[in-house]
């Protein structure tokens, strides 16, 4: 195995971990949690939001600090933190710790989710890293596939607090281990300060903005249907076992999606397969809403794959548009609006079904052509150079 192949297993493993003991913890431990704690469900689900708040807000400052002195240290700082604020969480008693706990762990997603370890890679690898950056994304693709089932039966065994510690050890015994190790040290200066090469696009205020914007919405849809899409299927007429089922299905679409990507990668443009990645969920709620129930696993599927390629959009476009030369500042600042938007998608979009039931996924989709509009408006990175030589 390559020095290369070793840094994508291990960061694909710590990535898995991160995500399956943070942001899908909940939709496991809220409700033993808010029974146990005797707090409404809401709560805990509000104390994660102000986490995901949190997260936003240290995303920049993050970024500048992987670019200055490489991911290493920041990755193997979060697995500490992520410990830290998972046994504050596990031995809460009331709605003080619980809080803090979550403030922990939302400083725990912003040293140690997708951001922090793409700025690593692309450090690393420069523009290179877009390999590397799907490869993490292929392994970590099952962190809801391994988290939920392990959060559950934990749950079972040894009840919520136990699972909590549990997922602490794991960071200390397994991810600490791995990021500190396996990681290299710092970044590469010739790749983070060279100038723009023939594929790079000068950094313009529209892409940015673009950028931002495309992320955002398309981090809202996802967080939306990740809190709301057994229900959703439910209201459009499936059986609540039939709409687990098709649930089930968006963590192989998403990684089959990435496989795919991967595979046709040297000829494809990561500007077409955003394009791409956003019409597949308003195509998914087009069979919805004219079929109905019956539709359920073909919506979960196309969703599914579109956000499996928006994640590694999320980490390739700003690299070939801007260059890897202050990426992880930059992606910093790109990720903002999407945490802010995710801390209140799971709220709004429960709202929207509670008024609209199935006919939700009209503004699911409306925001998913929304970001298609905006990336059909932004050049593709080739064309661009073309015209600046």
């Amino acid at each position: 195995m390559t020095r290369r192949a070793v840094v994508v297993a291990a960061l694909g493993t710590t990535q898995t971990l991160a995500w399956a003991s943070s942001y899908y913890l909940p939709a496991i431990l809220a409700d033993p949690m808010a029974a146990d704690l005797q707090l409404p469900r809401s709560a805990i689900f509000g104390a994660f939001s102000a986490a995901m708040l949190l997260t936003a807000a240290l995303g920049p400052s993050i970024g500048r600090a992987i670019d200055r002195r490489g991911g290493r240290v920041v990755l193997t700082l979060s697995n500490v933190v992520f410990a830290s604020g998972l046994l504050l969480l596990g031995a809460a008693h009331g709605p003080i710790v619980l809080a803090l706990a979550w403030g922990v762990l939302g400083v725990g997603m912003a040293f140690g989710l997708y951001d922090t370890a793409f700025a690593a890679l692309t450090g690393l690898y420069g523009l290179e890293a877009r390999s590397a950056i799907t490869g993490i994304t292929l392994i970590a693709g099952f962190a809801s596939t391994v988290g939920w089932p392990l959060s559950t039966l934990l749950n079972d065994t040894i009840g919520w607090r136990g699972a909590c510690f549990t997922w602490a050890a794991l960071h200390l015994l397994l991810g600490l281990p791995l990021n500190a190790l396996l990681i290299p040290r710092g970044t590469n200066p010739a790749l983070t300060t060279s100038r723009p090469s023939a594929v790079e696009v000068p950094p313009s205020r529209f892409a940015f903005v673009a950028l931002s914007f495309i992320f955002a919405v398309t981090w809202f849809v996802s967080t939306a249907m990740a809190a709301h899409l057994p229900r959703l299927l439910e209201k459009a007429g499936a059986s609540p076992a039939a709409a687990i089922a098709a649930a089930a299905l968006v963590g192989p679409a998403q990684v089959l999606a990435r496989l795919v990507e991967f595979s046709l990668m040297r000829w494809l443009n990561p500007l077409r397969a955003g394009q791409v990645a956003t019409v597949l969920h308003p195509l998914g709620a087009v069979a919805l809403v004219v079929v109905g129930g019956p539709a359920a696993a073909i919506f979960a599927v196309l969703h599914g794959a579109g956000n499996g390629l928006l994640t590694i959009a999320k980490g390739t476009l700003p690299l070939v548009i801007f260059g890897p030369s202050g990426y992880g500042l930059r992606t910093g600042w790109l990720s903002t609006p999407a945490r802010m938007m995710q801390a209140v998608a799971p709220f709004l979009f429960g709202l929207c079904i509670d008024v609209w039931g199935s006919g939700a996924v009209v503004i699911s989709s409306g925001l998913s052509l929304a970001a298609l509009g905006a990336l059909l408006a932004m050049r593709s990175p080739r064309t661009a150079a073309r015209q600046a030589t």
